[in-house]
């Protein structure tokens, strides 16, 4: 905390974590030190007893998420942690919003902004809804939520929330005379800024106390356009919400899709189609992202998050599923290397870097971030496997290894199942396993389901054209086909992604962020590259795993590096560029190979 001199009661709270601490021997002040602190009070203990909720329970699962220490600081030496220190500076927040001094609730009531804490995962586990615990805390001290704060506020709105965080048994406000200029009848809108304001309130409607009474009940009403209630036709929608068809970059590249089909068509050269083809699958890879997203928004978060598994790659798995059936091995082994490369390097290095620009340092979920480095490196020992054995034994038969791929895939996809038990329903808490949030109003289940199907049907038409006219295209500008299969292929089917990621990250949303990145890469190694191995069974294509010691010292660089960016939940915008500079120097050397 900055000051801690501000109040006795927050020095109360910072010297018991400190003796918690140092009692157990960890090395710094954690924000669980601070929770178990904050818990010993007697407004806590009464919130536990209106919620029903065991005090000693809720400790044990809180002390469960303290990391064990050296032991080698003294009382003194120990200071606050990065978590602790925010869960401090939230607290602070809470109390110099109700201008009051920082005690023992107001580290509680900050600790519920931490949806995937220490705190909301010992409520998880008890079953126990934090909002019913959250209010018994507000009641135990006599508070209210604090409102958000509008942009633009006259003094008069003040004058509501400063009463609202006072305790019920504080006396009520002196009246306060009428300010000499006019105030507005209320706060415009973004659709009423070039309206002329309301007339002043006159004496009359003043309620006691001099504050200004808010809009009459017509002003409100005839502000809401009658057009939002009746009932509109799909077309009609669509032409007034231009966000129905995704962003306007989207919509310029829906123009590629007839072009395409045009140069294909008519034989033009296999570089233009290749060209036009990679710009119009952009576009309906986000097409398939929304319908995805507004599907899960309706199915609830188990199903809604296996159908964003499911789902996140598939521009990238029915591309490499006409490669396969056109027998380009090689290339289908290049995108799945290329696609684990795009998302742990070029899409985390440019969400970083989108972060960073908006603040100096970036903090997420360390346990959820070294929980993802953990999946990733154990389906990438799965991927290097058979590259080892072929390795250590070159003169074996191609059966073998291709067998042994097919044994790998088993195991992938198995340990792929467990993965959705884990993340969607036995620790959604801990890897956030709901849906990402809809930002529009959600589709019907039959328009998602339209989308969805047309986007599809659509990205295996561009795939026909992309393998037909990848070899050429790349001879073409002197191109390797390591280069188009590791970086090229990967870009394309991954677009809608990548673009998804850095918004998230320029939102602040670095855990989504992450999880976006970490999640993708996952399901390439234990979904993808297994189903295209047996997809390969079907066809007749022998479909191994075996990949060259190139794309295995990249990949297994690749998630050394990340891992040891965020694995410590918190990392800035140089570190963003440290990533890009890797995935860099891994398409120069793919160009040269």
């Amino acid at each position: 905390m900055s000051d801690p001199a501000a109040g006795q009661r927050a020095v109360a709270v910072l010297d018991s974590a400190r003796a918690d601490a140092a009692a157990r021997g960890s090395d710094a002040i954690a924000a669980e030190h601070l929770m178990l602190a904050a818990m010993a009070s007697p407004v806590a203990l009464e919130a536990f007893r209106v919620a029903s909720v065991s005090p000693e329970e809720l400790r044990q699962r809180v002390e469960a998420g303290i990391r064990a220490g050296k032991g080698e600081k003294s009382p003194d030496e120990l200071a606050l942690s990065s978590q602790g220190r925010r869960l401090a500076s939230a607290a602070e927040r809470e109390a110099a919003g109700r201008g009051a001094e920082v005690a023992a609730e107001h580290f509680l009531i900050a600790a519920f902004a931490e949806p995937r804490g220490s705190l909301a995962r010992a409520l998880s586990e008890l079953q126990v809804s934090p909002r019913t615990l959250r209010d018994a805390i507000y009641a135990a001290a006599g508070l209210s939520p604090l409102p958000r704060a509008p942009k633009q506020r006259d003094e008069a709105a003040i004058v509501p929330e400063v009463e609202s965080s006072r305790p019920p048994s504080a006396p009520p406000a002196e009246p306060q005379p009428p300010a000499p200029a006019p105030a507005p009848a209320g706060r415009r809108t973004k659709g009423e800024r070039r309206r002329e304001p309301a007339p002043p309130a006159r004496q009359a409607d003043r309620p006691a106390g001099g504050r200004i009474a808010p809009p009459a009940p017509e002003r409100a009403e005839a502000t809401t356009p009658d057009k939002e209630v009746k009932p509109r036709r799909p077309l009609k929608h669509l032409r007034k919400d231009p966000d129905a068809w995704g962003p306007l970059w989207r919509r310029l590249l829906l123009l590629a899709l007839p072009a395409a089909a045009w140069a294909y068509g008519t034989h033009q050269a296999p570089l233009l189609v290749f060209l036009l083809a990679c710009c119009a699958v952009v576009p309906l890879a986000g097409f398939m992202g929304d319908a995805t997203e507004h599907l899960a928004s309706r199915t609830g978060p188990t199903v809604g998050g296996l159908l964003n598994a499911t789902f996140g790659n598939a521009a990238e798995l029915i591309i490499g599923l006409v490669a396969l059936n056109a027998g380009l091995i090689p290339l289908v082994k290049f995108s799945i290397i290329g696609s684990i490369l795009g998302n742990l390097l070029l899409i985390m290095g440019l969400s970083l870097v989108a972060g960073g620009l908006r603040a100096t340092e970036l903090r997420f979920s360390r346990t959820a971030a070294g929980m993802s480095a953990g999946m990733l490196a154990a389906a990438v020992v799965g991927l290097v496997f058979p590259a080892l054995m072929h390795a250590t034994h070159p003169a074996g038969p191609a059966l073998d290894e291709l067998h042994m791929s097919e044994g790998v895939a088993a195991v992938l996809l198995l340990t792929y199942g467990f993965s959705l038990l884990f993340t969607l329903k036995t620790h959604k808490w801990l890897m956030g396993g709901d849906p990402h949030e809809v930002p529009r109003r959600a589709w019907g289940a039959g328009k998602a389901l339209m989308v969805l199907a047309i986007a599809t049907a659509a990205i295996a038409y561009l795939s026909e054209m992309l393998v037909h006219s990848v070899q050429e295209a790349g001879d073409a500008v002197g191109l390797t086909p390591m280069f188009v299969g590791l970086i090229i292929i990967p870009l394309i089917g991954n677009a809608a992604e990548h673009a998804s990621a850095i918004m998230m990250a320029r939102r602040g949303k670095m855990d989504l962020s992450l999880q976006i990145a970490y999640g993708s890469s996952t399901q390439i190694a234990l979904l993808v590259a297994p189903v295209l191995v047996f997809a390969g069974v079907l066809m007749g294509q022998d479909m191994n795993l075996v990949f060259s010691p190139f794309e295995v010292v990249a990949v297994g660089l690749a998630v050394v590096i990340t891992a040891i960016g965020t694995t410590d939940g918190e990392s800035h915008w140089f570190e963003g560029v440290m990533l890009l500079a890797v995935y860099a120097l891994i398409a120069i050397a793919a160009f040269f190979v």
